[in-house]
């Protein structure tokens, strides 16, 4: 069932105005990994919880509890559940997204102000942090409610809706929520199939769905030593340098080709047969692209099917930064009292934080206690997500693809994503059902990154996806 023109109409002739909201979602800093930005958080659930007010959503706020980040104690922000829609008659979808965003500061490297949302007339790009990831894909969704809500429409399924402000740091707290709330007589109690869209094309010219996210763990390695920071003209080489050791014990981890050397890690993964490989050599994508969205040619293969697999199909390690450390300007001569290396793995199955975490701290202590040091080690995981993979064949698919063809004119890429989003399997695995992730964004928007953008070509194309999608849904038969 095709969308109606007039919805398609509706999004074109507002679609100033919807960019006029996402410039009013971007200039709030809702930082879930930054405590003195929690109260921005907590602002942003409460302005996306009175716009979906405002477009029809019967909505509830959820309590999550409390947590403790960087020794503080803090309020987590709501989830907010939100139901537009209850005929038993028609399928039931859950859509989910998150309101938190990734830390940004102009020094980082953007060329704007990051929580204005700057508009480039001559590339329609919409840059700001949280444009693409994920408060673009979000209103998309109220945009389609809108159009319903004024035309006083129903929707063609049910639409339940939750979102989270805590995606950025491990979703805590979302977990069991969804459990509790999966089960019979909860919020998400009858819900036929699962719509997430938070990620992104391969490219830039080919849409995607993708059937597949690579989990995560990440890390914090700890080293300290002195009671304060050190003069090096007076304690060099007369004390053991916490940073030397880290810096060596990080050199361990992985090599400059991407392989892991933590072993057993990369033992965990069959390899992929010549007909999985055959997925990859199909795919709408070429060693350019890669190169192009990294902003330099530093791919680490000229072998497409290879790179491919390294981004979708095996595990990553990736070393993000050290805490503690001298970064100013100039040149300040000292010894760190205590440093922080931070480093992630991409998982996939069959791996799991559970199965992995051993494994890495086992070798680092093993590492640490070769050096002979008389600095401490501690090694913390600060948070991780298991690995999840669904049936692209499935009718929840099936309906996308429709979707996708109808607005775009193109056969959408198949693709496993090599990003994660923790609750993808809690949504599986507790509701029993199909999760489907339908991006909105391009390969190269740069989500986690500084002049992060949604192209305005995609925030209105993909808002007409996701209501293509919804009108689809309700016409495709259950198999």
């Amino acid at each position: 069932m095709p969308a109606p023109k007039e919805f398609l109409s509706f999004i074109d002739n507002n679609a100033d105005a919807f960019i006029k909201r996402l410039a009013d979602a971007v200039a709030i800093p809702s930082i879930s990994g930054d405590a003195t930005h929690r109260q921005d958080v907590l602002a942003m659930a409460d302005w996306l919880n009175a716009q979906l007010k405002q477009v029809g959503v019967d909505t509830q706020l959820v309590d999550l509890g409390r947590h403790t980040m960087d020794g503080e104690d803090l309020p987590l922000p709501p989830a907010i559940l939100g139901r537009f829609g209850n005929d038993s008659s028609k399928k039931t979808v859950l859509v989910y997204g998150h309101f938190d965003v990734q830390p940004a500061n102009k020094s980082d490297g953007w060329d704007t102000d990051p929580f204005t949302l700057v508009i480039d007339e001559k590339t329609g790009q919409l840059i700001g942090r949280g444009s693409s990831d994920d408060k673009g894909p979000v209103l998309g969704w109220l945009n389609v409610l809108q159009y319903h809500h004024e035309n006083k429409l129903p929707l063609p399924v049910n639409l339940v809706c939750c979102f989270e402000g805590m995606e950025e740091s491990g979703s805590e707290g979302l977990d069991d929520l969804v459990v509790r709330e999966s089960k019979k007589g909860g919020y998400f109690d009858g819900v036929d199939c699962v719509c997430i869209s938070d990620n992104y094309w391969l490219n830039t010219r080919t849409p995607a769905l993708t059937y597949g996210l690579r989990g995560l763990s990440y890390y914090k390695v700890t080293v300290s030593g002195p009671a304060r920071d050190l003069h090096s003209g007076v304690f060099g080489r007369t004390v053991h340098e916490p940073m030397t050791d880290l810096i060596t014990v990080l050199g361990t981890l992985v090599d400059p080709q991407g392989k892991i050397l933590i072993k057993g890690v990369d033992e965990m993964v069959e390899e992929a047969d010549e007909e999985e490989k055959a997925i990859y050599a199909g795919l709408d994508y070429n060693i350019a692209d890669i190169e192009q969205s990294a902003g330099a040619a530093i791919a680490l293969s000229a072998d497409k099917v290879s790179v491919l697999m390294g981004r979708m199909r095996y595990p990553s390690l990736s070393i993000h930064g050290i805490e503690g450390a001298f970064s100013g300007a100039g040149a300040k001569t000292v010894i760190p009292a205590k440093v922080s290396g931070k480093f992630s793995i991409r998982l996939v199955p069959p791996q799991t934080p559970d199965a992995v975490d051993p494994i890495v701290f086992k070798h680092l202590e093993n590492v640490f206690a070769t050096l002979g040091t008389k600095n401490k080690l501690t090694v913390e995981n600060l948070h991780g997500g298991k690995p999840w993979v669904a049936d692209h064949r499935h009718w929840n698919f099936e309906a996308a693809k429709r979707a996708t063809r109808a607005v775009y004119k193109q056969e959408p890429d198949l693709t496993r994503e090599g990003g994660s989003i923790p609750v993808t399997l809690t949504f599986a695995e507790s509701l029993g059902v199909n999760v489907l992730l339908l991006p909105m964004g391009r390969g190269d928007d740069g989500a986690h990154s500084t002049n992060e953008k949604l192209d305005r070509s995609n925030f209105i194309e993909g808002t007409k996806l996701l209501g293509t999608y919804l009108y689809e849904l309700a016409d495709i038969a259950e198999k």
